[in-house]
């Protein structure tokens, strides 16, 4: 086995693994070991999220037989035709007039049903965004300035998702009201620590265990500034149907520890003992990375987890906090990275790759960024410094600079965030 790690070998590793882990999930290959028997009727399908497209092609194909119409919301650029099924696209992460329109068309295709149809729900990340319809005083406008102030809050995905439940007419099992007396069943990836599945896109399908005092909770805990209307409606709003109030077939088509379990595959097949932390791992981007520099160097000088060669793998959805002052270009992926390296200094013989599944790392154009022992002295060459743009939560400015994002474009899936931490050498393991 060829023990000697250049930077070439070590970046085309971590390429490999990444890669094959947003493979493992896509729900065109995953949709037909997870279908419900086909109905008596018809079927009705809807959806939101990244992966809906590809997941409504997915089933479109495996049904040719069934009685199946429908539609979809994904994010612009993820769309895939998917045959009888309509695709829309809708803006992400702060909801736009499409995804309002989107909500009120599943509602009504959901309408009217009998016992013998079927409706499935295709749901994953983004779907919250994606799907939208405000609860009654409030307005679309209303709805955008609560997604932002909650993107900026410092909440995670999950408590993000309690207060959008409490605000809308269609999330937290509201659309499996309107679909009695159909079936409805629910595919879901997730993209969520711990897979919740009402949790994936707020849960339209599916019944809620969460409260409107929780929501006021998180609402009050991280400061969130919310329009009037918002609080009137946590205020006075009816609660979501509860467990035992609408029916629960939910089916999981992907999740985060099958991309990581894809990735360790791969990193045995490159000479790397595969070291898996975790598939949900949430705090600040930068602290993890501080964490993480941590556990590295432990294998490096102690073979702690585990000998060097290794990797550390890891998933699930971290946050930045963004202060009162301006804030530059950067996902979580990015900022993650950039406090890595900068807890790394010069440490040798150790690179990382961190990345979105679903292709997007926030907002931007790349999944994320990858870094290398020589990462920091090319900064410096450049004239960046890592800190000042750390400070500034610009960390795709200081990547792209340096030539060193991570683009897939869109990848049809969304298993939440991709890491994995190559260190390339050490001490023997002790006996």
């Amino acid at each position: 086995m060829n023990t000697d790690w250049t930077d070439l070998r070590a970046r085309t590793a971590l390429r490999k693994i990444f890669d094959a882990a947003i493979a493992s999930c896509d729900p065109r290959l995953t949709i037909v070991h997870a279908l419900p028997a086909k109905p008596k009727g018809k079927c009705i399908v809807v959806g939101a999220g990244k992966a809906s497209a590809a997941m409504a092609a997915g089933l479109n194909a495996a049904w040719p037989d069934v009685d199946l119409s429908g539609v979809v919301v994904t994010r612009r650029g993820h769309s895939v035709p998917a045959g009888r099924i309509e695709v829309l696209e809708a803006s992400h992460p702060v909801p736009d007039e499409t995804s309002q329109a989107a909500a009120v068309r599943m509602l009504g295709a959901v309408q009217g049903l009998s016992a013998d149809d079927l409706v499935i729900a295709l749901m994953s990340g983004g779907g919250s965004a994606l799907m939208t319809l405000p609860a009654s005083p409030m307005t679309l406008a209303d709805k955008q300035a609560v997604n932002r102030a909650l993107l900026a809050s410092g909440a995670t995905i999950a408590e993000m998702n309690v207060v959008r439940k409490h605000l809308s007419a269609i999330k937290g099992g509201r659309l499996a009201l309107v679909a009695r007396p159909a079936h409805v069943t629910t595919l879901v990836i997730s993209d969520i620590p711990g897979d919740d599945p009402a949790a994936i896109g707020s849960g339209p399908s599916l019944p809620d265990r969460s409260t409107t005092a929780d929501a006021r909770e998180i609402v009050s805990r991280f400061a969130i500034d919310l329009p009037e209307a918002a609080r009137l409606v946590l205020d006075q709003a009816d609660e979501t149907p509860k467990p035992g109030e609408i029916d629960a077939d939910v089916r999981v088509l992907a999740a985060p520890f099958q991309a990581l379990d894809a990735a360790a595959k791969v990193a045995r097949d490159e000479g790397l003992t595969p070291i898996i932390l975790g598939d949900a791992i949430e705090g600040e981007a930068r602290e993890l990375g501080t964490v993480m520099a941590g556990i590295a160097r432990s294998v490096a000088g102690h073979a702690q987890p585990g000998p060097a060669p290794a990797v550390l793998l890891s998933g699930g959805e971290t946050t930045v906090t963004i202060g009162r002052g301006p804030a530059g270009r950067g996902g979580r992926n990015t900022e993650f990275l950039l406090g890595l390296v900068i807890a790394l200094s010069d440490t040798s013989g150790i690179w990382a790759i961190a990345g979105d599944s679903d292709g997007i790392d926030g907002t931007e154009d790349a999944a994320g960024a990858l870094i290398g022992p020589d990462t920091l002295r090319r900064a410096v060459a450049h004239g960046l410094d890592a800190r000042t743009y750390l400070a500034a939560h610009d960390s795709y400015t200081f990547f792209d600079r340096l030539g060193d994002l991570v683009r897939t474009g869109p990848t049809l899936t969304n298993v939440n965030d991709i890491r994995a931490v190559l260190i390339a050498s050490g001490k023997p393991a002790m006996r």
